[in-house]
């Protein structure tokens, strides 16, 4: 009895844990950052062409790490630190099942022909990103790249395609916001 007491506490206690493990990771709370058998896959390439002018679309991406950050952002991006042309900023995204995952990147800002992003925090130990405004004859050219990298080799890649599956909508979901934005604002 008494051992099959040890070994349901045990398996209880090992459950606890994985599932503490996962919503961590899940969240951002928890990254797995051990550098061996790190791999990298891609994130896009995307592209949107924008009825606007480039300075409009950069300004309407730009606009959640303002001096003046529009109100409806500050539940979602949250401003850690300013330098120059650099932002440090938290961003919040529901990931499902009630749970918000919270990244911490740099921003770095170009106007009006580039941002860069680097993941510091979040599911993943490496992102790095960049939206590039490219001007066209009815507007801008709005386009995405990026790398995903995740370590313990198959198993991490496997759960990089989870997150990259999420993160390529949540930009995707960005960019028709900056294109709706843009076009209201021109």
């Amino acid at each position: 009895m008494n051992r099959l007491l040890v070994a349901t506490s045990c398996a209880a206690v090992a459950g606890a844990a994985a599932t503490g493990a996962y919503i961590g990771v899940v969240t951002g709370r928890l990254t797995v950052d051990l550098g061996l058998g790190r791999r990298t896959r891609p994130l896009g390439p995307l592209q949107v062409d924008i009825a606007a002018p480039r300075e409009t679309v950069f300004a309407a991406a730009a606009a959640p790490y303002a001096d003046r950050q529009p109100r409806a952002m500050r539940e979602k991006v949250e401003i850690l630190e300013r330098a120059g042309q650099m932002v440090l900023a938290a961003h919040r995204t529901v990931v499902g099942s009630g749970l918000t995952a919270v990244t911490v990147e740099t921003v770095t800002l170009d106007p009006p022909s580039r941002m860069g992003f680097r993941l510091l925090r979040g599911p993943v130990p490496h992102v790095i990103e960049a939206f590039a405004f490219d001007e066209t004859i009815d507007g801008t050219r709005l386009s995405y790249t990026g790398e995903l990298g995740t370590d313990l080799w198959r198993l991490g890649q496997a759960w990089g395609d989870l997150v990259a599956r999420s993160w390529v909508h949540a930009v995707r979901d960005s960019m028709a916001a900056i294109k709706t934005e843009s076009e209201r604002r021109a």
